[in-house]
């Protein structure tokens, strides 16, 4: 999803540089209980820390910071891992520069149009970071909060954060609970729950970037996506849902039999052209659901990689890392360009809040927020 390069909190002071994948030290092992690494610090003197989760012939490195999804090692056909999210190595670029790379993202992901809202009958303000909108909760959302992190038997990570009453403008207090589970299935499982004490809006999602060729080893385009989706929904040129449900057939955004991420991504449909390539949400056929149902599949021909996403959310942005300039370097020394990794943010629809017609993100107390999302990965 395109990001503006959002405003700086801090230089990070003692910015560690991390062993990246894979560490020994930090549970890495299928069967080794998790246990922290040290990443780095704040300029307050908090100390951020790197987990590691093993499971399945799958690795997975999650830092305190945002939640993010450092790394994610997963074998390719010939047994061979390689980690395939993209991340950084320091804790510098995740505070200064990073696109939400791997990032948990709330209190609202994806955009609120001129960052304005109504809620039974009061408007609320939040921070505009995106040209006129607010985009993922704004300037400080739950990408740049520290979670709390414990972990879950072998496998798995709990990470709580409590968002205030007033926090980045949105009302209620909002208590977060997201688990990080690896199976012995090869799954990466998400799981969300929350609730408040006051009326608000909730969309949370995970912002991982995937190469399934691996980190830092060129694009996506020649990955083959496959959705679920009969509809998506148009934007405006600042990317704000029109609120029409439009069909994907004969458009570059029918992905419904499968094909290239780079096979239409040169087409001339304004869409693409807001977008400067995929960055939509899309409709997905199967609805709300209430366990994680399939929705997706990638396939990385060179590895032999292949993903497929399940979940119980309606929608899913699917972006095609547009805006990846080559001005930020990842854990592999190499520059992220074009087109480098893809997202699919599983979700509830972009500006929900002013769109009565899209599934409600509106959560009351006595409610409870529950969504799960499940990446899978295999060869062939």
């Amino acid at each position: 999803m395109t990001t503006s390069r959002r405003a700086v909190i801090a230089s990070a002071a003692a910015g560690l540089t991390v062993a990246g994948v894979g560490s020994a030290a930090a549970g890495g092992r299928d069967g080794a209980a998790p246990r922290p690494e040290p990443f780095g610090q704040l300029p307050d003197g908090t100390e951020i820390q790197r987990w590691t989760l093993a499971a399945g012939g799958l690795r997975l490195g999650v830092l305190s910071l945002g939640g993010v999804v450092q790394t994610l090692e997963v074998p390719d056909r010939d047994g061979e891992p390689l980690n395939v999210s993209l991340g950084f190595g320091e804790l510098d670029p995740y505070l200064n520069d990073s696109p939400y790379l791997g990032a948990l993202i709330g209190r609202f992901g994806n955009r609120i149009a001129g960052g304005r809202f109504t809620l039974d009958g009061t408007e609320y303000q939040v921070p505009v970071n995106d040209g006129p909108n607010s985009l993922h909760g704004g300037t400080e959302g739950f990408d740049k909060r520290v979670w709390d992190v414990t972990p879950h038997g072998r496998s798995g990570l709990t990470l709580t954060y409590t968002s205030a009453d007033g926090e980045m403008g949105y009302p209620g207090a909002l208590t977060v609970r997201v688990d990080y589970t690896l199976t012995d299935e090869a799954e990466f499982r998400i799981d969300y729950t929350a609730t408040t004490d006051a009326p608000t809006v909730v969309n949370l999602t995970n912002h991982t970037y995937f190469n399934l060729a691996g980190e830092g080893n060129g694009g996506v385009y020649d990955h083959k996506l496959s959705l679920a989706a009969g509809r998506y929904t148009p934007v405006d040129e600042t990317l704000i849902p029109t609120g029409e449900l439009a069909e994907v057939g004969g458009t570059p955004f029918d992905f419904r039999r499968g094909k290239t991420v780079g096979e239409d991504i040169r087409e001339s449909h304004q869409q693409i052209r807001y977008g400067q390539g995929f960055d939509h949400n899309y409709v997905l056929d199967k609805g709300s659901t209430r366990r994680p149902e399939r929705f997706a599949t990638v396939y990385e021909r060179g590895s032999g990689r292949l993903m497929t996403v399940s979940t119980t959310e309606p929608g899913v942005q699917f972006y095609s890392g547009n805006f990846l300039d080559g001005s930020l370097v990842g854990t592999s020394g190499r520059a992220y360009r074009q087109g480098d990794g893809l997202c699919l943010e599983t979700q509830h629809f972009p500006d929900s809040p002013n769109q009565p017609d899209f599934p409600s993100t509106v959560l009351r107390p006595g409610e409870t927020y529950r969504s799960t999302t499940v990446y899978a990965f295999g060869t062939r």
